[in-house]
């Protein structure tokens, strides 16, 4: 088992956060779910990406998996180095994809729990409640996590799209 530790949160973290809100905004205003979610690599490099199960017709398009599609041509020492920002908890597929990408740190918004007081289903299907933590720590590398971070947007986002 792979030990999660806990990481700080620094005023750099919360721009990310926020800048992942807005494109769980935008994501929510061309028609998909409010997700969105970033990579900033110790380079200075940014990759963003948002949710795309709808308009991608696409039920893993999901913000994160998204990313980590697009984080695929980093190289090894930059996705370790990096930290990917989500606007909400990651849910445990795109916990897995993130484990397999080799991303060494992860801040999220939202909480899973948080969300899943909002979402009764989707689409007749109920969430799958388990926390990104428990699905790192089942895994052989260590991943550095972050949240929630109590950020008003990252709930205003959801208000009235899931009933």
């Amino acid at each position: 088992m792979t030990l999660v530790t806990a990481s700080a949160i620094t005023a750099a973290d919360e721009v990310f956060l926020e800048r992942a809100v807005d494109l769980a905004r935008a994501a929510r205003e061309r028609g998909d779910h409010p997700f969105g979610s970033l990579l900033a690599t110790a380079d200075g490099a940014v990759l963003e990406a948002m949710n795309s199960v709808v308009t991608g017709a696409d039920p893993t398009g999901h913000a994160e998996t998204n990313l980590v599609r697009l984080a695929g041509r980093l190289d090894r020492a930059a996705l370790a180095g990096g930290t990917l920002y989500t606007s909400t908890e990651p849910c445990a597929m795109c916990a897995g994809a993130i484990y397999w990408s080799g991303v060494g740190r992860v801040v999220f918004a939202l909480s899973e729990a948080e969300l899943n007081a909002m979402v009764s289903e989707e689409e007749g299907i109920p969430p799958l409640r388990l926390p990104s933590r428990e699905v790192f720590a089942r895994g052989g590398r260590p991943i550095a996590v972050a949240g929630p971070v109590p950020l008003p947007s990252a709930t205003e986002v959801h208000r009235g799209f899931w009933s």
